[in-house]
């Protein structure tokens, strides 16, 4: 689970650094990252989330004697790791698609805050030994 979430927020970041070059501004990558990494997300938590469900509703199949049964007493703590897991995925998604872009953008944001701070403070220097 945690693997999973580590990896989609950091191909979503090397993206944004890739698509940072290509675009004009970085604030123009992000949606840009956004709109690209949306789908393979999805789909990798989706897959594992859903590979999960048998075990979070507690199903059990054996293959040796081919029997499923449900509620089975070696199930309940699979079934309490698999909801932890389930539910954990899905919040390292929200946070990949929305808490990721995020912060990529309070970044650019204080970049350029800096940037222009530092042309003010350059210029009242020049204008103060000029007088």
């Amino acid at each position: 689970m945690g693997g999973i979430g580590v990896n989609n927020n950091i191909v979503l970041i090397d993206t944004f650094d890739r698509l940072k070059g290509t675009t004009k501004t970085a604030k123009e990558a992000i949606p840009r990252t956004g709109a690209q990494r949306l789908r393979p997300v999805l789909l990798t938590s989706v897959t594992t989330i859903l590979g999960l469900l048998p075990m979070v509703l507690g199903v059990n199949i054996d293959f040796i004697i081919r029997e499923i049964s449900i509620g089975a007493p070696a199930m309940q703590w699979w079934s309490q790791l698999s909801t932890a897991i389930v539910f954990g995925l899905g919040f390292a998604t929200i946070l990949t698609l929305v808490v990721t872009p995020s912060a990529l953008m309070i970044k650019v944001n204080v970049h350029d805050w800096l940037a222009r701070r530092r042309t003010a403070v350059e210029k009242n220097a020049k204008k103060t030994a000029a007088a």
